[in-house]
């Protein structure tokens, strides 16, 4: 069974922390109109929430790697999304 544990910035699953909004944003996202993937708009806002602190955090990397398990993308907004955090990465915020 997922054992989940809530604070105001992390979301623990299975002894793992993860970024809240991070993890929010994907669920709201996918359960939202149209076909339950991320959109460039929803995209969007998830590279604001991993910007939010100026770097890419473990437990922000982590926290996206989850949402790539478990949330389909649109092809657009993969691709743009990869290539915002590989670009924030190269200016040295990974």
């Amino acid at each position: 069974h997922t054992e989940v544990i809530m604070s105001s910035y992390y979301k623990t699953i299975n002894g793992v922390d993860y970024d809240k909004a991070i993890l929010d944003l994907a669920e709201t996202s996918a359960a939202g109109q149209g076909d339950g993937r991320i959109s460039m708009g929803d995209a969007e806002k998830l590279f604001a929430a991993v910007k939010d602190g100026n770097a890419y955090t473990d437990v922000e990397k982590k926290s996206m790697a989850y949402v790539r398990d478990n949330y389909k993308f649109t092809d657009e907004a993969d691709t743009w999304f990869r290539n915002k955090v590989n670009a924030w990465n190269l200016e040295g915020h990974g």
